[in-house]
Protein backbone atom coordinates (compact mmCIF):
# COMPACT_ATOMS: atom_id res chain seq x y z
CA UNK A 1 0.00 0.00 0.00
CA UNK A 2 1.22 3.56 -1.01
CA UNK A 3 -0.24 7.12 -0.21
CA UNK A 4 -0.87 8.42 -3.50
CA UNK A 5 -0.98 12.74 -3.84
CA UNK A 6 -3.24 14.23 -6.20
CA UNK A 7 -2.13 17.86 -6.01
CA UNK A 8 -1.10 20.29 -8.78
CA UNK A 9 2.52 19.60 -7.84
CA UNK A 10 2.09 16.11 -9.57
CA UNK A 11 -0.60 17.17 -12.22
CA UNK A 12 0.51 18.08 -16.16
CA UNK A 13 -0.85 21.93 -16.76
CA UNK A 14 -3.53 22.49 -19.21
CA UNK A 15 -2.05 24.81 -21.93
CA UNK A 16 -4.71 24.29 -24.58
CA UNK A 17 -8.45 25.30 -24.64
CA UNK A 18 -7.06 29.10 -23.30
CA UNK A 19 -7.09 27.51 -20.44
CA UNK A 20 -5.10 29.56 -17.21
CA UNK A 21 -3.99 27.97 -14.01
CA UNK A 22 -5.46 24.75 -14.71
CA UNK A 23 -3.85 20.78 -13.95
CA UNK A 24 -4.73 17.57 -14.66
CA UNK A 25 -3.97 14.35 -13.31
CA UNK A 26 -4.80 11.08 -15.31
CA UNK A 27 -6.19 8.32 -13.69
CA UNK A 28 -6.48 5.47 -15.94
CA UNK A 29 -7.67 4.33 -19.53
CA UNK A 30 -9.03 0.75 -19.51
CA UNK A 31 -10.59 -1.21 -22.35
CA UNK A 32 -11.85 -3.79 -19.93
CA UNK A 33 -15.38 -3.40 -17.66
CA UNK A 34 -13.85 -0.51 -14.94
CA UNK A 35 -16.25 0.51 -11.86
CA UNK A 36 -16.53 3.55 -10.57
CA UNK A 37 -18.33 4.76 -7.22
CA UNK A 38 -18.00 6.76 -3.62
CA UNK A 39 -17.62 5.60 -0.56
CA UNK A 40 -18.59 7.50 2.21
CA UNK A 41 -17.51 6.38 5.51
CA UNK A 42 -19.34 8.26 8.44
CA UNK A 43 -17.62 9.61 11.67
CA UNK A 44 -16.41 6.65 13.50
CA UNK A 45 -16.92 4.39 10.79
CA UNK A 46 -14.91 1.35 9.23
CA UNK A 47 -14.69 -0.76 5.85
CA UNK A 48 -13.64 -4.10 7.20
CA UNK A 49 -10.50 -5.99 6.10
CA UNK A 50 -10.99 -7.65 3.00
CA UNK A 51 -8.56 -8.06 0.05
CA UNK A 52 -8.97 -5.98 -2.75
CA UNK A 53 -10.58 -8.54 -5.74
CA UNK A 54 -9.16 -6.40 -9.10
CA UNK A 55 -6.99 -3.77 -8.14
CA UNK A 56 -8.28 -0.80 -6.45
CA UNK A 57 -7.34 3.43 -6.68
CA UNK A 58 -9.16 5.19 -3.75
CA UNK A 59 -9.18 8.57 -3.63
CA UNK A 60 -10.45 10.88 -0.62
CA UNK A 61 -12.27 13.85 -2.19
CA UNK A 62 -13.73 15.02 1.30
CA UNK A 63 -12.67 14.56 4.83
CA UNK A 64 -9.87 12.67 6.36
CA UNK A 65 -9.37 9.08 7.91
CA UNK A 66 -6.83 6.69 7.59
CA UNK A 67 -5.93 3.11 6.10
CA UNK A 68 -4.30 0.17 6.78
CA UNK A 69 -2.46 -2.52 4.59
CA UNK A 70 -1.31 -6.04 5.44
CA UNK A 71 1.44 -4.63 7.25
CA UNK A 72 -1.27 -3.72 10.41
CA UNK A 73 0.69 -0.15 10.21
CA UNK A 74 -2.14 2.35 10.16
CA UNK A 75 -1.62 5.70 7.92
CA UNK A 76 -3.46 8.92 7.87
CA UNK A 77 -5.34 10.06 4.78
CA UNK A 78 -7.01 13.17 3.72
CA UNK A 79 -8.43 15.15 0.96
CA UNK A 80 -6.24 15.50 -2.25
CA UNK A 81 -4.28 11.91 -1.48
CA UNK A 82 -5.11 8.10 -2.48
CA UNK A 83 -4.33 4.63 -1.95
CA UNK A 84 -3.43 2.12 -4.75
CA UNK A 85 -3.67 -1.65 -3.47
CA UNK A 86 -3.01 -4.60 -5.97
CA UNK A 87 -5.42 -7.15 -6.69
CA UNK A 88 -5.10 -9.65 -3.56
CA UNK A 89 -3.72 -6.94 -1.23
CA UNK A 90 -5.72 -6.90 2.38
CA UNK A 91 -6.80 -3.89 3.36
CA UNK A 92 -9.22 -1.62 6.02
CA UNK A 93 -10.00 1.92 6.13
CA UNK A 94 -12.09 4.28 8.33
CA UNK A 95 -12.61 7.75 9.65
CA UNK A 96 -12.80 9.37 13.14
CA UNK A 97 -14.37 12.62 11.51
CA UNK A 98 -15.94 11.01 8.06
CA UNK A 99 -14.76 11.16 4.66
CA UNK A 100 -15.90 10.36 1.17
CA UNK A 101 -13.68 8.33 -1.00
CA UNK A 102 -13.96 7.62 -5.38
CA UNK A 103 -12.99 4.34 -5.62
CA UNK A 104 -11.80 3.04 -9.00
CA UNK A 105 -11.59 -0.95 -9.61
CA UNK A 106 -10.54 -2.32 -12.65
CA UNK A 107 -8.56 -5.67 -13.58
CA UNK A 108 -5.78 -3.52 -15.93
CA UNK A 109 -5.76 -0.54 -13.55
CA UNK A 110 -2.36 0.16 -12.83
CA UNK A 111 -0.67 2.96 -10.45
CA UNK A 112 -1.26 6.17 -11.90
CA UNK A 113 1.86 7.59 -10.33
CA UNK A 114 4.39 5.33 -10.39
Amino acid sequence: MKILEFGKEKAKEITNYNSVSAFYSKLMKTQSPTNMGFINIEQGGIVGYHKAPVPQLFIVVEGEGWVEGEDQKRKAIKSGQGVFWKKGEGHISGSETGLTALVLQAEELENPLK
